[in-house]
């Protein structure tokens, strides 16, 4: 009897203890709530969603211990003062593209595209495992920000054109909306370029603004509406083989975070660098046949001489760059090395498969 009163007691107990109030660790803590500002419209295709994605990949990943509210450009800041508001810590955290602030820091613009540099693939690759995020992290430290990749539109087409370019003479006096390196490299062969945010291109080209533009590529370039206002897409891709979105976080508010949730932030900005590019591969296949056979869109290439000529002025551009801002050079000895020993590879690799692909698939 003794014995079995015993039993009958520790039954209980734990029963009790089964049935008692189970009280989350994560929702006894104080939830961490960042604002983001980015330099795209609300919920625009790919970009703006991206953002909202990786928003939500936090929250997920978090448990719910950490949120982040999503500004659309001009909500907050406007859409290129994103860099300025996440380094005083207006708002925690920025999506936009790291060429934008040129004037602020001119290595930056490696961080987003380099003129006839490195694909998507490649570029990652440098980031990942060739010490590129480790220079980009040492280098915005300076400015008070924690940079990410969050994100990549691949391969860029050369954009806009209203009139159809057969020469390097066609160029001459145009108008073009074109950041970064690329922009001052057209300028270096009589284009005059200008930095406008995306929301404003459409009506530049329509009024007379602007004679041509590089946004983004066929997916966004579709939604702007941009085949209304030019009828030739040029879709030489020296401009911008690969275009990284960058993430950033104000040093303070990053540093503030415990060790998991940094974990968090950073694996959130992994997944949503693939998640977009496998968008943008997927989205960009489907706006190209919009374009081309519903809008009756003229599909280009710049002619040999306009290549050629593009080409001297990026290496211009670069080495004026790199000469003149130690950073700069860091940055671009690292880029350049990877890419050479990269390219090798890619060249015996994907690229001649490509090729062979070519010579016997319809």
């Amino acid at each position: 009897m003794q014995r079995r009163k015993f039993l009958t007691t520790l039954g209980a107990g734990a029963a009790g203890v089964v049935a008692a109030p189970f009280v989350s660790t994560a929702k006894a803590q104080e939830t961490i709530t960042w604002n983001m500002v980015t330099s795209w419209p609300k919920n625009f295709p790919a970009l703006g969603t991206g953002a909202n994605e990786f928003a939500k990949r936090v929250e997920t990943l978090s448990g719910g211990r950490m949120r982040i509210r999503v500004h659309g450009a001009g909500e907050l800041v406007p859409a290129l003062e994103v860099f300025d508001a996440v380094a005083a810590g207006t708002a925690e955290m920025g999506h936009s593209a790291a060429y934008y602030w040129r004037g602020k820091v001119a290595a930056s613009q490696f961080f987003t595209a380099v003129p006839f540099g490195m694909t998507t693939q490649e570029t990652n690759a440098w980031l990942y495992y060739g010490g590129g995020q480790e220079l980009w992290d040492e280098i915005y430290a300076k400015h008070n920000l924690k940079p990410f990749p969050v994100g990549n539109t691949t391969t860029q087409p050369g954009g806009w054109f209203k009139k159809e370019i057969n020469s390097l003479e066609d160029l001459q006096g145009l108008k073009l909306r074109l950041p970064g390196l690329a922009g001052e490299a057209m300028n270096r062969i009589g284009v005059t370029t200008v930095t406008m945010p995306g929301s404003e291109i459409f009506t530049s080209m329509q009024t007379g603004v602007l004679d041509a533009a590089d946004w983004v590529s066929p997916y966004n370039d579709l939604a702007f509406g941009l085949h209304q206002v030019a009828d030739y897409y040029y879709t030489s891709a020296w401009n911008e083989p690969s275009a990284i979105l960058e993430g950033t976080v104000n040093l303070d508010a990053w540093n503030a975070l415990p060790d998991d949730l940094k974990a968090v932030v950073t694996e959130a900005a992994r997944a949503s660098n693939l998640a977009m590019i496998s968008e943008f591969t997927f989205r960009n296949a489907q706006a190209m046949d919009t374009l081309v056979n519903e809008h009756g869109v003229k599909l280009r290439i710049f002619p040999e001489d306009v290549m050629k000529a593009l080409y001297e002025a990026s290496q211009e551009v670069i080495a004026e760059q790199v000469e003149s801002d130690p950073d700069s050079k860091k940055v671009h000895d690292s880029y350049v090395a990877f890419q050479k020993l990269v390219r090798a590879s890619n060249d015996a690799g994907e690229f001649a498969y490509l090729k062979a692909r070519e010579a016997v698939q319809p």
